[in-house]
């Protein structure tokens, strides 16, 4: 078997692009992946083009030698646009080799784990009373897991007291609401400074978060292992770290409780679970990020399947119902907070052209937020 072409389609997903590449070889088969990364979708795609002639003739069942060469030869390494290229199509290549071997991709990695996969949903709301109703009824749904991101910067401008206070209020409406068995999960965005940061979670932890998410910038491992050593609460991160080389530093300082890699991000699936093994070894849990599509949740759920210490998955479950179309229908059923283990070839879905036609390229922005003089806050 030979790779013969890759594709690559963007499609507007409403709150952002998706990219997606296709793999063709020459007996037919095609994989599918993902390398979406927001406001970037144009370079990831041309990224993951740059690949193709290297990749014609090659043998797509090689997926460590094809990942290590894609890596490697190109000398230039890192940062979230290479490695999400590698990683659509590293993504691509594990769903040609189910589909040829007529298995689920988490059986090729081991086999299962468990016999379901957590998942937890993403909770919204403008005000303390609002995100408290609808937890209600997330939690009425069979949802035991919400993550919200809670601060607030009103207008665009951050105000530092004003929004942690804000936050704070939200997260103890949904405590109230949802009572002591549901998880909460909340994810600072990397929107805070160090000290920011450490005052948000010493007020947030009487509500026993499950984690709080990405609460310092990933340039500075030393910022978090500071602020690991002053809070109470969980941390969690790693959605803007890439393979294992990004997440070494954070395991082996045990920096935080859970690691959140991506899978269109990190690597691609089996480099996610090289890094899962690296954080078994340091008693670290893995919660991977995944805000975007139903390949990327499918890729996701497949590697939680057959990763013992994978305990939960981010499921964005409010979504344009088109997406059903998007890949033929429901792709995977939440039922109760946990989905079942898939069980068709491959990742299990395929990409339908012409819908994705229907929903063409719209460039987007990310929010821009500034301090009260104007200069740049991150969000």
């Amino acid at each position: 078997m030979k790779i013969t072409q890759l594709r690559t389609f963007i499609v507007d997903g409403g709150s952002s692009n998706w990219v997606f590449v296709k793999v063709y070889t020459d007996d037919g088969l095609i994989g599918l992946g993902e390398g979406t990364i927001a406001s970037k979708a144009q370079t990831v795609a041309a990224a993951i083009m740059e690949h193709e002639r290297y990749l014609i003739g090659k043998d797509p069942r090689q997926i460590e030698r094809l990942w290590q060469a894609m890596y490697r030869y190109a000398r230039w390494r890192g940062g979230p646009v290479l490695n999400s290229a590698i990683s659509a199509i590293e993504i691509a290549l594990w769903d040609i080799k189910g589909k040829e071997l007529g298995v689920p991709v988490w059986q090729l990695l081991g086999g299962a784990a468990r016999d379901r996969v957590r998942m937890y949903a993403h909770l919204g709301g403008n005000s303390p009373e609002e995100i408290a109703d609808r937890a209600r009824e997330l939690v009425s749904a069979g949802y035991n897991a919400l993550k919200m991101g809670a601060f607030v910067a009103p207008d665009g401008i951050v105000r530092p007291s004003f929004g942690i206070r804000e936050a704070i209020a939200k997260i103890r409406a949904v405590r109230e609401a949802v009572g002591p068995d549901v998880d909460i999960l909340i994810d600072a965005h990397g929107q805070h400074t160090p000290v920011m940061a450490l005052e948000y979670c010493e007020r947030a932890a009487e509500y026993r978060p499950f984690f709080v998410e990405e609460p310092t910038q990933p340039e500075d491992v030393d910022a978090l292992a500071w602020l690991a050593a002053r809070v109470k609460v969980p941390l969690a991160t790693g959605e803007r770290l890439f393979t294992k080389y990004g997440f070494a530093p954070i395991v082996d300082r045990h920096l935080v409780t859970y690691i959140q890699p991506d899978i269109v991000h990190c690597g691609g699936i089996l480099e996610l679970k090289k890094i899962a093994a690296m954080a078994e070894a340091h008693s670290i849990d893995v919660a991977p990020h995944n805000p975007q599509s139903e390949v990327s949740t499918m890729a996701s759920i497949h590697l939680n399947a057959c990763t013992p210490n994978a305990v939960i998955l981010e499921h964005v479950h409010q979504r344009p119902e088109w997406r059903y179309e998007l890949f033929g229908g429901h792709t995977y059923e939440v039922k109760g907070s946990y989905v079942d283990l898939p069980t068709k070839p491959g990742l299990g879905l395929e990409l339908d052209e012409a819908v994705a036609a229907r929903h063409p390229y719209r460039p987007d922005l990310r929010p821009m937020w500034t301090w009260p003089d104007g200069s740049v806050a991150d969000w």
